[in-house]
């Protein structure tokens, strides 16, 4: 199942896409789809419903980001061998977690914004976890239990801010409009082998990002244990796993968005995401 938002940003409506492609609302059976209505089993009666029976929603809606009021937003870097080799970075023995500031969380096909003042903002195509159900302590063999689904994120990232500015990654991280999340929730039932989806992102039509979730360093269900060793996991948790190599920063020499540019990334079975990168306005 496909689960999505849809409507003006602040104003969404919970939804699902039939097998036609077709979006239909869900507002008669769910509120929304928030961390709040996750734990209360949201998913579950999403299932029962008969999509035939739901009103169609007109085409060339907004559709916004799968999960709203996202309470925890956490990140997970140098996830892929290759792009830790294409940053000059060592391959992590353990995973290298931080956090993206919810805030920056928008639609999937938002504008993204330059920060004021950046010199250095770059692309990274993710898998996103969405968690379903939390706990602490969460053993490996039961992590997937605890998903709800899996979705695309862009995890948009400032280098100068990220690397040269000290501290820690959040700071390049967790600018506005630095998290566009869906196009859906897809359900983790509907996914048969999460360790195995095609990766892409065009910068302009041109491809940039090719990669595949097998080579991940640390798998999903090894990331959400881990994780839940750290702190404890919430429905409507958003854990981005890390990008495969292609990034701006890796290329000879680097290159990175200036603003104008139209950025489209997708995963296998997890849908696309298309955005128009701006340049900051007061």
């Amino acid at each position: 199942m496909k689960l999505l938002r849809y409507g003006p940003k602040g104003r969404e409506k919970p939804g699902l896409l039939d097998k036609d492609g077709v979006i239909r609302d869900l507002s008669g059976i769910i509120p929304d789809i928030t961390p709040a209505t996750l734990a209360a089993g949201a998913i579950a009666k999403a299932k029962k419903a008969r999509p035939d029976t739901l009103p169609a929603v007109k085409k060339n809606v907004r559709i916004g980001a799968c999960v709203g009021g996202v309470r925890n937003f956490i990140a997970i870097g140098l996830n892929y061998t290759d792009h830790a080799i294409e940053t000059n970075s060592p391959i992590p023995k353990e995973p290298i977690v931080f956090n993206k500031a919810p805030s920056c969380i928008v639609g999937p096909n938002d504008e993204v914004t330059i920060p004021k003042g950046s010199k250095k903002t770059d692309w990274e195509v993710e898998l996103a976890i969405i968690i379903g159900k939390g706990g602490s302590y969460i053993a490996e063999k039961d992590a997937l239990s605890h998903v709800a689904g899996y979705a695309v994120c862009h995890d948009v990232s400032e280098r100068e801010y990220q690397i040269e500015r000290g501290g820690q990654w959040t700071k390049g991280k967790g600018c506005p409009t630095f998290g566009p999340l869906g196009p859906w929730l897809v359900t983790r039932d509907e996914i048969k082998d999460v360790q195995n989806l095609a990766m892409f992102l065009d910068v302009n039509g041109k491809r940039m990002q090719t990669g595949n979730t097998s080579t991940m360093i640390f798998g999903v269900a090894h990331l959400v244990s881990y994780v839940s060793q750290f702190m404890l996991l919430e429905a409507g948790d958003v854990i981005t796993t890390g990008t495969p190599p292609g990034v701006g920063m890796g290329m000879k020499p680097p290159k990175f968005l200036k603003g104008g540019e139209t950025v489209r990334l997708g995963i296998a079975g997890l849908g696309e995401q298309t955005q128009k990168v701006v340049k900051f306005k007061k």
